[in-house]
């Protein structure tokens, strides 16, 4: 098998004196979709800050054959791995258009940037009706397709969507698969991180259980979902 794109050995971070994660690894290959499911407080947004380098880590990080401990967030970024924050954190004021541009501020090709933006309106039509509209006016559902369409705007090789379907209609939730799916289909590999274990595991090829900052499960989706733990713990199923 090839290298992995996202190679995590041994992570461990934390907040001053508190340790939140111990000892993760998990990879994620090209072309897939892997989720990384746990309750509330688990860890989970802990490991994107800690992957995009916005929180101190000790461990092996490594994207795309490239060692991330030493680099700055915006050098990740500048590498393809690109995340869409938990909350969408958009700015309310400025139009769809404008929030959309952001996400492209290091690219300087105006041609490709403008196929970008041609791309997630197909994507989004519902964003293409809208690009003149204040970001803050939208729906929570549309809101959502802002940041994940900004994210792409940024090019990335690795797509990590940090709890995607929090506060959003189950039919909202399904459309906003199907696009990671589509997604997926033009080439970009994508990391999900949610609670929503029965959302994730729909689209999500593998995946990693995490419980108090610790991975204790792994494997196809297939084989998690017939895991006596995972049935009862998150699936409700016994």
């Amino acid at each position: 098998m090839t290298a992995p794109l996202l190679e995590i050995e041994d992570l461990s971070a934390g907040y001053g004196e508190v340790p939140v994660l111990s000892q993760i690894k998990l990879r994620v290959h090209k072309g897939e979709i892997v989720t990384l499911v746990g309750s509330n407080g688990a860890g989970k947004t802990t490991l994107l800050r800690a992957v995009s380098r916005l929180l101190s880590s000790s461990g092996t990080l490594r994207f795309d054959g490239r060692d991330l401990a030493r680099l700055a967030p915006e050098q990740v970024f500048g590498l393809g791995l690109v995340q869409v924050p938990e909350g969408r954190q958009l700015f309310d004021r400025m139009s769809v258009e404008d929030n959309l541009r952001m996400g492209a501020y290091r690219r300087g090709d105006k041609v490709k940037v403008a196929e970008s933006f041609e791309r997630v309106f197909q994507l989004f039509p519902r964003l293409g009706e809208r690009r003149a509209q204040a970001a803050g006016t939208l729906s929570g559902g549309e809101q959502q397709m802002v940041a994940i369409a900004r994210a792409l705007m940024a090019a990335p090789t690795l797509l990590a969507v940090d709890e995607m379907s929090l506060g959003l209609a189950p039919v909202v939730v399904d459309q906003l698969l199907g696009i990671l799916s589509e997604i997926r289909k033009q080439g970009v590999t994508v990391l999900l991180v949610e609670q929503d274990v029965f959302a994730a595991f729909s689209v999500a090829d593998r995946g990693y259980v995490m419980e108090t900052g610790r991975i204790v499960r792994e494997g196809a989706v297939p084989d998690l979902e017939k895991d006596p733990e995972v049935r009862k713990a998150y699936l409700g199923v016994v």
